[in-house]
């Protein structure tokens, strides 16, 4: 069954459909659309869509450095002011086109297809582009959402363990941030690996509605919003200091259990808060099981003083002080500040070690 409903947006609203068959509407919808595609799903493309620009969907792809030759493609593809972008991908895609489409000739129109769980549930509204630079993981980036986003659910069958479990991290994290009885919600849902069509498009709908509420109420980032940034201070940490060994949904979950370390290390939870961040934690330890090789195809060996170095160049942060998002008193999120010390600094790498040890990855070094 088909579901649909409206963004509110100051630069315009869009559509969110989910369902089946929605490439093939799409493309009689939009027969002169420049296709911008995840190489890995040329496969899947009909013959009819000629018009294609193939991109590795990587990291390094995704950085201000390959910028220039993706926007070249699209003045070789004939792209002009009226012309219309369809991305089909996971975010690394949706990164690169919202990026290309806010500025190729100061802005041209597009559509997204989300092809990754974590597209489909959380990075596919909001219309934020995030693009690495010279190695640092998200440093720039603007607003320019689509003027639709079309969610086929065929997609999810192409998925494996690691990119479905990854975007049910990021859909708990969205749950858990509007509230404890929204997280139970999305666990009444039963949010596990495999998901049929059905499953998934009711966990999708549900985490995308949650989400919706942060994005109609702190459009830019300002406040509300920037609680979704929970487990991402420290999960981006531990994808930059392993190379992006660590995918970016994993380390969501990863940094969600490191930052609840925080919390208790730092006396911010009440007895109430900590049952509540336990039960996230055991989500989370559930959902990557016993084996970790399962969920994770390469387990990195992980350089624990290269992560807090990482750390400690995470854009959120200020001159004086980190910036993070953790849970506080009854388990609500707050964004917090702490002092740049020995005293936060040791706490924050405890909180690491304890996280990484909670979820079983001291089976593999920590080189220090």
């Amino acid at each position: 069954m088909q579901e649909s409903f409206e963004i509110l947006s100051s630069t315009g609203n869009y559509s969110v459909v989910a369902g089946t068959d929605l490439l093939a509407h799409l493309i009689v919808q939009q027969p002169d659309a420049i296709y911008m595609v995840d190489e890995r799903l040329e496969g899947v493309l009909p013959t009819t869509i000629t018009n294609r620009i193939l991109i590795k969907a990587n990291e390094n792809n995704k950085s201000l450095e390959s910028m220039p030759e993706v926007i070249l493609k699209m003045r070789e593809s004939g792209a002009n002011r009226n012309s219309h972008l369809v991305a089909i991908g996971g975010g690394v895609i949706q990164d690169i086109a919202t990026f290309v489409a806010s500025t190729y000739m100061r802005g041209i129109q597009w559509t997204y297809m989300p092809t990754t769980l974590l597209g489909m549930a959380d990075s596919c509204i909001g219309g934020k582009s995030s693009i690495n630079v010279l190695g640092y993981k998200n440093l720039i980036g603007n607003f320019y959402p689509p003027v639709a986003i079309l969610i086929d659910m065929a997609f999810i069958n192409t998925l494996n363990e690691e990119q479905v479990i990854g975007g049910l991290f990021e859909a708990a994290k969205i749950c858990y941030a509007r509230g404890y009885q929204s997280f139970l919600a999305y666990l009444n849902e039963s949010p596990s690996y495999p998901l049929n069509t059905d499953n998934a498009q009711r966990v999708i709908v549900q985490t995308l509605k949650t989400k919706k509420w942060f994005i109609e109420t702190d459009e830019f980032d300002q406040n509300e919003r920037l609680l979704l940034n929970f487990g991402h201070t420290f999960g981006h940490a531990l994808e930059a200091g392993t190379n992006f060994g660590i995918t970016h949904g994993i380390a969501v979950g990863i940094g969600m259990v490191v930052a609840v370390e925080y919390a208790k290390a730092s006396a911010l939870l009440s007895a109430t808060g900590i049952n509540r961040a336990e039960h996230l934690i055991q989500h989370v330890k559930v959902m990557l099981g016993d084996g970790l090789k399962n969920v994770i195809a390469n387990p990195p060996e992980i350089d624990l003083a290269l992560v807090l170095e990482k750390f400690n160049n995470d854009k959120k942060h200020r001159t004086d002080c980190y910036r993070m998002v953790v849970p506080k008193e009854e388990g609500e999120l707050a964004l917090i500040s702490e002092p740049k010390n020995d005293a936060v600094h040791n706490r924050i790498r405890l909180a690491y070690q304890q996280g990484l040890a909670e979820i079983g990855y001291l089976n593999y070094q920590l080189i220090d």
